[in-house]
Formats: C-alpha cells, sequence, structure tokens
C-alpha cells in the first residue's frame, strides 16, 4: 500500500514527555522559569510514573509538556532513563491509522488502544522494530493519540481544507 492511500492523518504534535528522577527539577525549568502551567497529575504504579501534566500554548494547538518521574527509579518502564521520554503525535482516526501502521510492517509497544492520561485515546509505537514488525521509533517511544473532533476541525480550518475523518 502505498503512503498516498494512508486511511489518516498526523495533525501535529499533541505532546512531548520529559523524564528526570526529580520532577522538581523539571518544574524550575518548565514551570518556573518558561512559565507553563500545571494542569493535572498522573500517577500510575502499572506505568512507574508520577508526572505534571503541563500546557504550552491553548485551544485546540496546545501542547502537552508531561514532566515525569518514577515512582521507584529501581523498577521499569524507567521514565527517566531517556530524558525525552517520548512524542505524541494527534491522529485523526486512530483505529485506521493502527490498522494500516500495523500492515506496514510497523511495531506496537503492548496494551493497544486504550485511554491514556490525558483522557483520549492512545497507543504507542515501539522504539525498536523485530522481525515480525520491523519498523519502530529508532530509539523513540511515539506516541499516537486520537485527536478529539474539535482539534480535526481546527488543523483542517489551518489547512484551508473541509472536515474529514471521525468528528
Amino acid at each position: 500500500m502505498s503512503a498516498s492511500a494512508r486511511p489518516f492523518q498526523v495533525l501535529g504534535v499533541q505532546q512531548i514527555a520529559i523524564g528526570g528522577t526529580d520532577k522538581q527539577q523539571l518544574r524550575k525549568l518548565w514551570v518556573d522559569i518558561f512559565g507553563l502551567e500545571i494542569t493535572g497529575t498522573y500517577r500510575s504504579d502499572r506505568e512507574n510514573v508520577d508526572e505534571d501534566i503541563c500546557a504550552l500554548g491553548t485551544g485546540p494547538f496546545k501542547v502537552e509538556v508531561d514532566l515525569m518521574q518514577p515512582l521507584d527509579p529501581e523498577k521499569k518502564p524507567a521514565v527517566q532513563a531517556t530524558p525525552l521520554n517520548h512524542v505524541g503525535l494527534w491522529i485523526d482516526d486512530l483505529p485506521a491509522a493502527v490498522k494500516w501502521l500495523e500492515g506496514q510492517g510497523v511495531r506496537f509497544a503492548p496494551g493497544g488502544i486504550r485511554q491514556g492520561a490525558a483522557g483520549f485515546d492512545i497507543c504507542f509505537i515501539h522504539p525498536k522494530g523485530n522481525e515480525q514488525f520491523p519498523i519502530g521509533g529508532e530509539g523513540v517511544l511515539i506516541e499516537l493519540v486520537q485527536a478529539p473532533p474539535e482539534v480535526v476541525r481546527a488543523f483542517a480550518a489551518l489547512a484551508g481544507q473541509s472536515d474529514h475523518g471521525p468528528v
């Protein structure tokens, strides 16, 4: 299948996630110096993470900046091991994207499509390919995030297009 037949669009950056051993240190730069607003928190034993969810910008073009520290630095996943933990991309039709990408040989991390910390449906492209699915993020974990209707419309308007995809 050619790239032109792709049944979804990557609309824009939804988030970046930055890991460290102490999120207070991350807050000094991102909140105190850069002025980002903390809009929520998320804590998960299963994901070994304690994070502050911050906002960069406003409206449908707002980018989430997650400041993450591990609950236990000795356990996996080690959210602090790679300072730029992952990049999240808005997707206009997540189920279609996952199906098509798997058909192209893209490897997904375990867990499938599920609700993420910010309440949107998400899934992750694995940082490394394998024999069965040879395409991965080449060392970067990539989160695909289902864009809500207002984000799909805003990106379509920005591009001078009509709505398409699930709204």
